[in-house]
């Protein structure tokens, strides 16, 4: 897929699984050894159906053009497809469980067997053109695989629910505009993760993170920053953990520390989304990729309870 091509409706899954061909291999606890080898040897699945699949007619797959390049985004509109997607290519074809809360994701480090062959192709034709009769491609494919990113894709999947499972009615919001809502606030959200990724990997903090995403989605969806709606997708009302997104960042397994931690992190929070108020509410009109560094530059580190 070349950047000024995009896919639409049905054809978005065929069109992506001949790129990354363990899409055919429906997740299961005995699918480990089928996924490792379409993945890490070039092998052909056995079968290439996309029957656990069930499509979608407003799916997408286009580019979007960031400040560190164009990155592949898929919208996924069938929450089922959206869970066996990542089950499939970010959790090695396991059925393991998506959190309700979560959905999007950005991946990388994709490995791209197209992008080999392509490669290879290119490396033969020139090899025959020199006139040299037996070409080492063992000794280019181990050279040219030596750099990950010869190889290698980044892609932003998202889904189309109601973003963060909260339901629009809490804001006032219709159904239908809420979806269409969510679908912004959840692609600006990634494309920040993956701006930031490469321009600040210094500042990675699983926290911060979400916070500039969140108010980066928010203000690409409605022009403003509303600090009460940023705190319901985490979970948090008046200071406090009331349960929301938030959880998936601590690792506390106990319930009660648990609970004891995210009113901590609850507190600690309010303050910094009052300051992304501030920015925002001064700065008004700038593109959201420009208004990422302004957030940034406010960095309160890796926060923790």
């Amino acid at each position: 897929m070349t950047e000024n091509h995009a896919y639409y409706g049905r054809e978005v899954l065929p069109f992506l699984a001949e790129q990354y061909k363990q899409l055919y291999i429906p997740p299961s606890e005995d699918a480990l050894e089928a996924y490792r080898g379409v993945v890490l040897s070039g092998r052909e699945p056995e079968h290439h159906s996309l029957s656990h699949f069930l499509m979608h007619a407003e799916d997408s797959a286009v580019y979007e053009e960031t400040p560190v390049g164009p990155v592949l985004s898929v919208t996924l509109h069938e929450r089922k497809d959206f869970e066996t997607f990542l089950q499939i290519i970010a959790n090695k074809c396991q059925p393991v469980e998506i959190p309700a809360t979560q959905g999007a994701t950005t991946l990388e480090g994709l490995i791209s067997w197209p992008k080999i062959e392509a490669h290879k192709q290119a490396f033969l034709a020139q090899a025959e053109a020199d006139g040299v009769k037996d070409p080492d491609w063992d000794s280019e494919f181990t050279r040219f695989t030596s750099v990950r990113s010869n190889f290698t894709d980044a892609m932003l999947v998202l889904s189309a629910g109601p973003y963060s499972a909260v339901n629009g009615a809490e804001f006032g919001i219709p159904e239908e505009q809420w979806r269409k809502d969510s679908v912004t606030i959840r692609r600006y959200h990634e494309l920040n993760h993956f701006i930031c990724r490469k321009q600040w990997p210094e500042k990675i903090s699983a926290v911060w993170d979400e916070l500039v995403a969140d108010a980066i989605g928010l203000y690409a969806a409605y022009g403003r920053y509303d600090i009460a709606m940023a705190e319901r997708f985490l979970g948090i009302r008046d200071g406090s953990y009331t349960g929301g997104r938030l959880e998936n960042y601590v690792e506390e397994t106990d319930p009660v520390k648990k609970q004891d931690t995210l009113n901590r992190l609850a507190r600690k929070i309010h303050p910094i989304l009052e300051s992304f108020a501030a920015i925002i509410n001064t700065h008004p009109g700038i593109h959201p990729f420009e208004m990422i560094p302004l957030l940034e530059d406010h960095f309160a580190g890796d926060i923790t309870a």
